[in-house]
């Protein structure tokens, strides 16, 4: 139903644990969800071989080496599986209500655009993903000891196919 895609920092310390977090927790919300990773970053290749997800190394960069999202959003409608789709920032954990949501919105029209903001947490430990209890346990810390972003800030673009067909450099 859904490729999810994004682009990661080198997994080396606090960055390599929250991406992989995140990393797992797409991978289990549903058994068909794909995920591409984009990038060549340090441990790129190896946390994709490990969790099952396609890894896309070659990304268009800018001269001073950001990457350029557009290149993604394309690249990723051309070779996704799936006709809906989802850019997010790839230190971003989704629980089995953003599927949900997600089929719920796609439900509702042809072309759609759903985007959302995220919740700051201080997470510095792998997740035990084998405990049923880590999505429960996860929103109870992030209520206790995180805080809602600002409406400003955009985490995630799900969104279908074809709609971001002419994405301008960015």
């Amino acid at each position: 139903m859904i490729t999810l895609f994004t682009t990661a920092k080198p997994f080396l310390g606090h960055s390599g644990i929250i991406q992989r977090n995140a990393l797992q927790s797409w991978k289990l919300l549903h058994p068909d969800v794909e995920v591409i990773l984009f990038g060549d970053e340090e441990g790129a290749a190896e946390v994709c071989a490990e969790f099952g997800l396609r890894h896309e190394p070659h990304v268009e960069r800018h001269e001073s080496g950001f990457k350029y999202l557009n290149y993604m959003f394309e690249k990723a409608q051309q070779i996704a599986r799936h006709d809906i789709l989802c850019y997010s920032n790839c230190d971003i954990m989704l629980f089995s209500d953003f599927y949900e949501a997600v089929r719920l919105a796609s439900n509702r029209g042809e072309k759609f655009l759903m985007i959302g903001q995220r919740w700051d947490t201080d997470i510095t430990e792998p997740v035990d993903f084998t405990n049923p209890e880590w999505p429960p346990n996860l929103r109870k810390f992030a209520r206790a000891k995180g805080g809602k972003q600002i409406l400003e800030y955009v985490d995630y673009f799900v969104f279908s196919k074809g709609l971001y067909d002419k994405v301008p450099p960015l």
